[in-house]
């Protein structure tokens, strides 16, 4: 409670307020706090033109409404103070106390962050940036272990911002948009910060998607009017209903309308805004479990519930501990209603998650499961961290991992395994122990043997079958097979490779490179030294030992192979061949995909004998009569021309619709029962089409001639990767023709 004589500003009055039950020492250290701040950024402007201290007064607000501790509002005001300042953190320690110095110190922004491994793909400026952001998010995530109140004040610092968003430049908005959307928004979520993680998401799509916000938000004020009398008429009726059985204490409100989450249901139910639930949604708060339950009887016993359409949150909690009862209902009228079931306890976990919990800590109050839950959610996020040294790749399996859906499975004692959906044995058996998933051999599933790559499913029970000795294979890091899918199994999997000595790596890097070049139909056009350049590695045995040690993986090396590839096929037109003169367009009809230098119109096809596809250096022959036929640049009947003359340079061009190319490929296998409908299976589970099938067997050696119509080369390669795991097939590659 503030004294009667307070002298304080009006910002810090205000601030002050907002808190409930605060000290006076609390009161004087956010008063300090306070008054240092807004020395340190005295004279100090915003893009809005306003003083950028209102930033500060902003975050520190945020926090205060989520009624944290004196320490951490204390932080919101301080956050910027040591990067546009001469203070320290020593100083801050010296005059706040350690708490409040480590907090500022893990929200800092960090400037002159040093980018550890990273691999340059494409222009070495922007990649740099991009690494820059991503090992900045890298050590908040980090930093945010020491002190769960790191994030927290993180998170206020990015919703002010996203408030103020309109005052930035265009590419700007964009970007700190989506990095918002894809890390802030679903780490509020994972922490339980319901009303941060709805401003959030909202926001950032304001800006990635202007039209369909704009879409929705003006559908929704023309219904305003309509919508509240519609909700008073409901709020009446229920509480009459609920007060005639003997609950008396409840609140009915009508729920936010949160336009991002809007727009998702319209998107994946494929429904008009009119039939959205939520738009006319209701939230009910009691006092009791059990009065949860009565309401929700009273809800069904008034309306007709809708199929499908309950949730029980309160037996069945989410994965962020949120609990609530969720119905949607049919009212007399035909119109649809979705209604929210709560008590106040879990009303306020679901609005502040985390924070509504930090003062029980703070007051050392007993026992709160819920916010040593979280902190153990914290803990498994930090623990893939200290393995990971690329900022991107970090970010990524935290977007990965963290933010996604979970599958519980069980162990054979009984014991459930928290990993996220699409999980294997292999991530099953490193999240029990390292040493299991090094030397984990197979699995079985409820008593049942499945392969290493099979995908748990909710409630399975996992056996897994381990070795005496050995190691993880390099293929179990391969993305097209999906052996390993968490960080912590990928980065425990790099860090056992890593301790193998550096000759048998080279010698294992060698044989990953040798094959996925050999895939890509390119082994003999390149060479292995060109590839090490192109991924920034001087020297080719530190590049080979990079691949055996798990630090470079094939996907890399196809994407820049191919991306190296695109771009030497868009500058082989010099500067001279521009000022040629260009021959004039015939008016007839250009294939979808190709683009002829110089001309437009002409009839294109593809040429059969060696079936160009999209990542291939190709050339246009002018035939007589039928226009262009494309080859590759290295076709057999391309090299033995000698009319020269009659070649163009055409080049893949761009498209909106997905145009698929046929392409030969030739898988060789051990002959065997159900060996060609087995490949089929998997050629079609891709959603790739076989236009024709040539099979031969020589000495129990079967070798099979398949034509497939690919969209790109990372289809044809994931494709490949999953055929040579095909029990017998000794070999699967695209196959030289011509």
């Amino acid at each position: 409670m503030l004294s009667s004589t307070s002298t304080y500003s009006k910002d810090l009055e205000s601030l002050l307020q907002t808190l409930a039950d605060i000290k006076p020492n609390e009161q004087d250290l956010i008063a300090s706090a306070y008054s240092r701040a807004e020395a340190a950024h005295v004279g100090q402007k915003r893009k809005s033109g306003e003083p950028y201290f209102t930033h500060c007064v902003a975050v520190a607000s945020i926090l205060a409404e989520m009624q944290m501790d004196a320490e951490t509002i204390a932080a919101g005001l301080l956050h910027d103070v040591v990067e546009d300042s001469d203070l320290t953190i020593d100083a801050l320690r010296a005059e706040f106390g350690t708490p409040v110095a480590i907090l500022v110190d893990g929200v800092t922004k960090l400037k002159n962050l040093p980018i550890k491994n990273v691999t340059q793909l494409g222009d070495s400026r922007r990649s740099s940036m991009v690494n820059r952001e991503m090992e900045y998010i890298r050590k908040m995530l980090l930093t945010m272990g020491d002190d769960v109140r790191v994030v927290l004040v993180k998170l206020a610092d990015r919703l002010h911002n996203m408030r103020t968003l309109g005052y930035m430049p265009q590419h700007k908005q964009m970007a700190v948009a989506q990095e918002t959307m894809d890390i802030f928004a679903p780490l509020a979520n994972r922490l339980g910060i319901w009303q941060m993680k709805w401003e959030l998401e909202d926001l950032a799509f304001r800006y990635l998607n202007p039209d369909a916000y704009r879409s929705i938000a003006k559908a929704l004020d023309e219904r305003r009017d309509e919508r509240e009398q519609y909700v008073d008429r409901i709020r009446e009726i229920l509480v009459r209903e609920l007060n005639a059985s003997k609950i008396s204490k409840v609140t009915i409100s009508a729920r936010p309308k949160h336009i991002h989450s809007i727009y998702n249901k319209m998107t994946k139910k494929g429904l008009p805004l009119e039939q959205i639930y939520d738009i006319r949604g209701m939230r009910v708060l009691v006092d009791t479990l059990a009065e949860c339950y009565l309401a929700l009887g009273i809800v069904h016993n008034l309306w007709r519930p809708i199929p499908n359409e309950f949730d029980d949150y309160i037996a069945n909690p989410k994965d962020n501990f949120y609990r609530s009862l969720h119905t949607a209902v049919h009212d007399d009228e035909g119109k649809t209603v979705e209604v929210q079931i709560r008590t106040w306890d879990m009303h306020e976990d679901a609005e502040y998650g985390i924070a509504a919990h930090w003062r029980y800590k703070e007051g050392d109050q007993g026992h709160d499961d819920a916010f040593e839950q979280r902190l153990a959610f914290l803990r498994r996020l930090m623990e893939f961290g200290p393995d990971v040294n690329d900022a991107s790749q970090f970010v990524d399996t935290v977007k990965s991992e963290v933010f996604q859906d979970r599958v519980y499975s069980v162990t054979p004692n009984g014991d459930i395994v928290d990993l996220p959906v699409g999980a294997t044995p292999i991530d099953f058996a490193y999240h029990i122990h390292t040493d299991i998933g090094n030397r984990c051999r197979g699995a079985k599933i409820n008593g049942r043997l499945v392969p290493l790559n099979y995908k748990l499913k909710m409630g399975d029970q996992v056996e897994i079958l381990t070795a005496k000795r050995g190691g993880p294979s390099m293929d179990w890091l391969n993305p097209d097979l999906d052996y390993a899918v968490t960080s912590r199994a990928r980065s425990k999997i790099r860090h056992w490779l890593r301790k193998q000595n550096r000759e048998k790596h080279i010698v294992m890097g060698r044989e990953v490179l040798e094959r996925e070049l050999k895939r890509l139909g390119v082994l003999d056009k390149v060479t292995f030294e060109s590839v090490a350049r192109l991924l920034s590695f001087d020297k080719l045995d530190d590049f080979l030992a990079g691949i055996g040690s798990g630090d470079v993986t094939g996907s890399q090396i196809t994407n820049r192979v191919l991306e190296d590839e695109r771009r030497k096929s868009a500058e082989t037109i010099s500067e001279e061949d521009l000022l040629k003169p260009r021959a004039k367009s015939s008016g007839g009809n250009v294939a979808k995909g190709v683009s002829i230098m110089g001309a437009r119109g002409l009839l294109v096809n593809l040429a059969r004998c060696c079936s160009p596809m999209p990542g291939d250096e190709i050339v246009g022959y002018i035939t007589r009569g039928r226009g262009v036929t494309v080859h590759r640049d290295e076709c057999p009947n391309i090299v033995a021309l000698r009319d020269v003359e009659r070649l163009i340079e055409v080049s893949w061009g761009s498209e909106e619709e997905e145009q698929r190319y046929v392409v030969p490929v030739e898988v060789v296998a051990y002959d065997r029962e159900g060996l060609l409908r087995e490949i089929s299976t998997i050629i079609a589970d891709q959603k790739v089409n076989i236009t024709s099938v040539d099979v031969s067997t020589r000495q129990h050696i079967a070798t099979l001639n398949l034509q497939l119509e690919i969209a790109s080369n990372q289809q044809l390669t994931r494709i490949l990767s999953k055929l040579e795991m095909v029990p017998s097939v000794v070999e699967a590659r695209r196959r030289k023709t011509g």
